[in-house]
């Protein structure tokens, strides 16, 4: 066998080990995405879409939410660091659970927009 064998045996575990890897960050994003996912089912929200969200200083506005994907903020779980557009200033924003939204709580909050990319 001599070296031939050792490498194509060598070859082998590293191929595995490159697929174990792959696989383990695919479960690890596949659970990111379904705990993201469950979150707002549990407030009343589907899987994402444009979601009502409350910033650290009170103000509601609608934002697009899609779970395990953004591109103007940081994620934190069901928390975001994004830009209120109602106060103008950055922040953490939380979604809203829709049974504690008055009418004109929804109104107003539809009425202000963020920018529409995730």
């Amino acid at each position: 066998m001599g070296q031939d064998g050792d490498d194509a045996q060598g070859g082998g575990l590293e191929r595995r080990g490159r697929r174990a890897r792959r696989v383990r960050l695919l479960l690890i994003a596949v659970a990111a995405f379904a705990r993201e996912a469950i979150g707002l089912r549990a407030l009343g929200w589907g899987l994402g879409g444009r979601v009502i969200v409350r910033c650290g200083q009170g103000h509601l506005f609608a934002t697009i939410w899609i779970p395990a994907a953004s591109v103007k903020s940081l994620r934190f779980g069901m928390r975001r660091f994004q830009r209120c557009p109602v106060g103008r200033h950055w922040t953490i924003v939380t979604p809203v659970r829709v049974s504690e939204l008055s009418d004109d709580d929804r109104r107003a909050a539809a009425a202000n927009r963020d920018i529409a990319l995730p």
